[in-house]
């Protein structure tokens, strides 16, 4: 009787290892996941703004170089 107790004791212990050590792997995956989605999320949003300041300065530059075309004196 005593080896069969010692034996469902150590068939718990090692059930409850083994499923910690499951939930450590998912929640390790869920981290993972979690950041690979993040950054697939902010690449486009970073270039989409990286993007609109070049164009921004752009049309500024085009503008400060009418503006400058017109207040030159003509010949």
């Amino acid at each position: 009787m005593a080896n069969e107790t010692a034996n469902d004791i150590s068939a718990a212990v090692n059930n409850l290892v083994e499923l910690v050590g499951k939930l450590g792997q998912q929640q390790v995956e869920l981290v993972t996941n979690g950041i690979q989605s993040v950054t697939a999320a902010v690449e486009p949003l970073g270039k989409a703004a990286q993007e609109f300041t070049g164009n921004v300065f752009n049309t500024l530059s085009q503008t400060v170089q009418n503006v400058s075309t017109a207040i030159a004196p003509k010949k």
